[in-house]
């Protein structure tokens, strides 16, 4: 079954526009995305509470629907903002790679890889044929399911950029994912007592179960430095599963539109493997052999929360709430049924690896 559905009309170009003629259009745009980056660090730091990655994500959508604003949004700042949708998210995703070595993974334990990797697997396969049997339009479901099973907006990103998305489907979902991110924070803490979970568990259970990493630590912290630690560990496995999905999405699509570059139009295929998804997979070999010392990783972290703060202010500046009044209720209703699915699968497989 192919990951993605067949679009016959919209097969994109992917010769690039010259740069010299390119860049000035793309700087009112970045920009707005400079100063949503900002405005989403002050809002973080007066409540800690809100991940970055999140506060950017809502000042985009709001941006976007300011009277004053809406004509730049959609006219002269669109360059600048796709631009940061795309782009900056790639990079964002390289540096993403920093956070995770191979002893991290193999500290964590056999049971608790498999463990993952049944998450992501049920809740993946579960969002996306759910999605599909709801009508949701374009590639919603696919991106839904990959927000929710690897590691949210940053992950819709990827997958969108490896099958040629559309910007409003990928917006969409990063929204609704977004969304359900930031409600796990609150709601998570009340269940840890109701459900019987130690810190430790409850470490694991929204390391396996939380979509974006900032969420995941925002959660975490609640139940202490144990807690936050397994939950770190756990969500970087599923971070880590990334880029083999990246690589699936992008052969589905070679295989789908095999034959349908005319030769003499200039156009390339896109790669069996994303360039990004390559220089993620050289970060976590970098990160292994312990030779990047601490200063280095931090300033990569640093710039890679910047970097996809503006990549999802970019991402949430294209989403027009009137426009998904026709399709809000069944994105809704996906958003709440992966919500339960991957926390009821990460409960269990936290019981079961106790």
């Amino acid at each position: 079954m192919a990951l993605l559905r067949e679009r016959p009309t919209r097969h994109r170009p992917f010769s690039a526009t010259p740069a010299t003629s390119a860049a000035p259009r793309k700087l009112p745009g970045l920009t707005l995305a400079a100063l949503g980056v900002a405005a989403a660090w002050g809002v973080h730091r007066l409540v800690p509470a809100v991940p970055m990655l999140t506060a950017a994500v809502v000042l985009g959508i709001a941006v976007a629907h300011l009277p004053f604003a809406q004509t730049a949004v959609r006219g002269a700042a669109r360059p600048g903002l796709t631009f940061a949708g795309k782009r900056l998210m790639r990079v964002g995703v390289v540096l993403l790679g920093l956070k995770l070595s191979l002893d991290d993974v193999l500290g964590i334990g056999w049971a608790t890889v498999a463990m993952v990797l049944g998450v992501v697997a049920a809740t993946f396969f579960g969002t996306w044929w759910l999605g599909r049997k709801m009508g949701l339009p374009g590639d919603q479901p696919l991106l839904i399911a990959t927000g929710y099973s690897i590691c949210g907006a940053s992950a819709i990103g990827a997958v969108s950029e490896a099958g040629g998305s559309d910007e409003r489907d990928t917006a969409t979902s990063v929204a609704l994912v977004t969304l359900c991110g930031t409600l796990a924070i609150a709601v998570l803490p009340l269940l840890q007592g109701p459900l019987g979970l130690t810190d430790a568990e409850f470490g694991r259970w929204v390391g396996a179960s939380v979509h974006d990493v900032g969420q995941v630590v925002a959660t975490a912290q609640t139940a202490g430095p144990g807690a936050l630690g397994e939950a770190v560990l756990v969500k970087l496995m599923r971070v880590a599963l990334l880029a083999p999905l990246v690589a699936a999405v992008a052969l589905s699509v070679r295989r789908r539109r095999r034959g349908s570059w005319p030769a003499d139009e200039g156009q390339k295929r896109p790669p069996v493997v994303p360039l990004f998804v390559v220089g993620f997979l050289a970060a976590v070999a970098l990160r292994s052999t312990g030779w990047l010392p601490g200063v280095a990783l931090d300033v990569a972290q640093h710039a890679q929360e910047l970097l996809l703060a503006a990549a999802l202010f970019g991402l949430g500046s294209a989403v027009h709430l009137p426009s998904l009044t026709r399709t809000g209720g069944k994105v809704a209703g996906l958003g709440l049924c992966a919500w339960v699915v991957v926390a009821g699968v990460s409960y269990g497989g936290v019981l079961l690896t106790a």
